[in-house]
């Protein structure tokens, strides 16, 4: 049986929001199966469980936002990418403030966080949700079209390409393709970090955004070049980063897909407008154990990849 899993023991992070800048703990805690992912806001008077899936998600602007009543937590996707690079199943996240922190703008950090605490398989099985038939999504026309699309695959793979008209992101890696089962997420996407414009900073900061964001966890460039004196860590790191936020953004689903997913110019907005379209298209889509492990996909039935 390819089982559930998730992590062994407590683990614990403190960092700032990228764009409230505010100081945050993180808490990570094992959790029984079938658990899935919950975040937990610990700060309020009464703490409020907000569990992770793709109708928990309240905003996308700039990050994907989850939320139950009045409680929030911002910019999820990087720790959610983490989780599915890894196969956790099931976590708690204990959380004090209203935003995951930016630690270095990457997923390499909550990786390192989640491998400290060691991942421990379940004795219950993985549950998959396996698409049957491609669903898509589309915006816009010419030069403003933007779309992402869910085909049937088995296994889970990714195809990213993007279109920034700016001399240093052009000048890298427009487009990459990353299988689950080929490829290696920590060594090929964790370490991939976000990034930004500092003709959008000003205009962000006065809306009250990117207020914890600079040179130690972003890639920041002006018109025409990157900023940070260290460079890129990838050759198409822009470009890699897109796939880890969308792996993030499709794991709030709630499960690990069955499903090759592929995009143009697509975001947190998009990527979720998908799985929602998934989701209501009841047979678009079924769920899926494997008791043979030998039946399911490779990349899921290997232990996580140390670096």
């Amino acid at each position: 049986m390819l089982q559930q899993r998730t992590i062994k023991t407590i683990t614990r992070a403190v960092g700032v929001g990228l764009h409230s800048g505010q100081r945050v703990e993180l808490t990570l805690r094992p959790a029984q199966p079938d658990t899935g992912i919950v975040f937990r806001r610990v700060d309020l008077p009464e703490p409020v469980d907000i569990p992770v899936n793709a109708m928990a998600i309240v905003d996308t602007r700039m990050a994907s936002t989850i939320g139950v009543g009045g409680a929030k937590v911002h910019t999820v996707e990087h720790l959610m990418s983490a989780c599915a690079g890894l196969g956790i199943d099931n976590l708690y996240i204990d959380i004090t403030a209203e935003e995951v922190p930016i630690l270095d703008g990457s997923s390499a950090s909550f990786v390192f966080l989640l491998q400290s605490a060691g991942v421990e398989k379940q004795s219950a099985p993985k549950r998959f949700i396996r698409v049957l038939k491609p669903v898509e999504i589309r915006q816009g026309e010419g030069a403003a079209l933007k779309w992402a699309r869910l085909d049937p695959y088995h296994g889970f793979k990714l195809r990213f390409e993007i279109d920034f008209a700016h001399p240093a992101v052009d000048s890298t890696g427009q487009s990459v393709e990353f299988d689950m089962g080929l490829d290696n997420y920590t060594r090929d996407i964790a370490r991939a970090r976000t990034f930004g414009f500092t003709k959008d900073v000003e205009m962000m900061r006065a809306n009250g955004l990117a207020l914890g964001g600079g040179l130690d966890n972003a890639i920041v460039m002006d018109d025409y070049k990157v900023l940070n004196s260290d460079g890129l860590r990838y050759d198409d790191e822009f470009v890699k980063h897109k796939i880890l936020d969308a792996i993030g953004d499709l794991y709030v689903v709630g499960k690990p897909l069955l499903a090759a997913y592929s995009a143009f110019r697509s975001g947190h907005a998009l990527n979720n407008l998908l799985l929602r379209e998934l989701l209501a298209q009841t047979d678009a889509w079924e769920y899926a154990t494997f008791d043979n492990e030998r039946q399911a996909p490779t990349g899921f039935t290997m232990p996580a990849h140390a670096w």
